[in-house]
C-alpha cells in the first residue's frame, strides 16, 4: 500500500515537471506572476484613482459642513443621481442616446440644480425656523432613503455601464498598466480639484465661502450675503457629487446604490479635517491609497476596514484631522 502511494506521488511529480522541462528544452520562458513591486505600483495607481474620485465627491460635502455645520447624509444619493442621470441620457433605451461627454456635462448641471432645489426648498426653511442640527441631520437620513428608493424605482436593480469607453486596451506604465479611460478620469479629477482650489483662493465667491466657513456671524456683519454663499455651496456640492458619480460609474459600473458604496467620502473629510476642503482632498486621497494598498496583504473584502482603521489611528494622534483646526470645547 505504501509503495502504491509513493508511485502515485512520483507519477504526479513527473506529470507536473514534464511541461516545464519541455518548455525549457524549446527555449520558452515559463510564465510567472507579477512581482510584489509590480503589484504594489498597480495598487498605488488604483488607489490614487479611487482617492481622487472620492475627493471630488467629498469636497462639496466638506464645504456644506463648513458653511452650515450640517453633515448631509444624502450626499451619496447626489452621487448616484448624477451617474444615473448621465446613464439615462447616454445609454438608456428610453433616453436620447447622447454621447457620454455632453451627458456628463448635463448631469453636472442637473446636480447643481438639485443642490439648489434642496437648499431653497428644504434646508433654508428649516434654518429659518431655527431647527436644531440634530433634527436636520435626521432629516438628511430620511432624504437619503427617499432619494435612494426613487432612483431604485426609476433605474432598477440591474447594473449597467455607459455606451462609450467600456472596453479598452491598457497602457503600460512600467510593470503596471492603466486604461486610457482610467488615466483620463484620474487626470480630469485632479484638474477639477485644482480648479476648486483656485476657485476658493482666487475668486470673490471663494473668499466669501472661506469667510463664512471661518466665522458666519462675522462674515454676515461685514456685508457678505450668507444665504447666497450657502446656495452657491449647495450648487457646487451637487455638481461635484454628480461629476464624481459619473467618474465612478465610468471606471466601475452604474448601480442604484453606488452612492452608498462611496461612504468612504465621510471618512475622507473626517480624516482630513471637518469643514476643510483641502483636508477633504488629502484625507480622501489617503483613504483611497490605503484601501487599495491593503489588498497586497489582505483580502479585498477588508480594504475598506483597513482604511477606516487608519482613520481611527490618525484621529487618536490628531483628533482635528490632518488639516483641521484644533478647537476648544466647553
Amino acid at each position: 500500500m505504501r509503495s502504491q502511494r509513493m508511485f502515485v506521488l512520483a507519477l504526479a511529480l513527473v506529470l507536473v515537471s514534464v511541461p516545464a522541462l519541455s518548455a525549457r528544452a524549446q527555449g520558452e520562458e515559463i510564465p510567472r506572476g507579477p512581482t510584489f513591486a509590480a503589484r504594489a505600483l498597480q495598487a498605488l495607481i488604483d488607489g490614487i484613482q479611487f482617492g481622487v474620485i472620492i475627493a471630488i465627491t467629498s469636497v462639496g460635502l466638506s464645504l456644506i459642513f463648513g458653511t452650515i455645520h450640517l453633515i448631509n447624509f444624502a450626499h451619496g444619493e447626489f452621487v448616484t443621481i448624477g451617474a444615473t442621470f448621465a446613464f439615462f441620457l447616454n445609454a438608456s433605451a428610453a433616453g436620447p442616446g447622447w454621447h457620454l461627454i455632453p451627458a456628463a456635462l448635463a448631469a453636472v448641471a442637473f446636480g447643481a440644480l438639485l443642490g439648489a432645489a434642496v437648499d431653497r426648498g428644504l434646508w433654508r426653511p428649516l434654518r429659518a425656523r431655527g431647527t436644531g442640527l440634530i433634527n436636520m441631520f435626521i432629516v438628511t437620513i430620511g432624504l437619503s432613503l427617499v432619494l435612494r428608493h426613487v432612483v431604485l424605482v426609476l433605474y432598477g436593480t440591474r447594473p449597467a455601464s455607459y455606451a462609450q469607453y467600456d472596453i479598452q486596451s491598457t497602457i503600460g506604465l512600467g510593470p503596471a498598466s492603466i486604461t486610457p479611460r482610467d488615466l483620463t478620469v484620474t487626470l480630469l479629477a485632479v484638474l477639477v480639484l485644482l480648479g476648486v482650489a483656485m476657485l476658493l483662493q482666487k475668486t470673490r465667491i471663494g473668499t466669501a465661502v472661506r469667510a463664512v466657513s471661518a466665522n458666519r456671524d462675522l462674515a454676515e456683519a461685514t456685508g457678505i450675503d450668507v444665504q447666497r454663499v450657502v446656495l452657491f455651496v449647495w450648487m457646487l456640492g451637487g455638481a461635484l457629487a454628480a461629476l464624481g458619480g459619473v467618474f465612478f460609474g465610468l471606471v466601475e459600473i452604474v448601480t442604484w446604490d453606488m452612492g452608498f458604496k462611496l461612504l468612504l467620502m465621510f471618512a475622507g473629510i473626517i480624516l482630513g479635517g471637518l469643514g476643510s476642503a483641502y483636508g477633504a482632498m488629502v484625507g480622501s486621497l489617503v483613504i483611497g491609497i490605503v484601501a487599495q494598498m491593503s489588498t497586497l496583504w489582505f483580502p479585498v473584502d477588508l480594504q475598506y476596514a483597513w482604511a477606516l482603521l487608519v482613520l481611527i489611528v490618525v484621529l487618536l494622534v490628531r483628533p482635528q484631522g490632518i488639516l483641521g483646526r484644533a478647537e476648544r470645547v466647553g
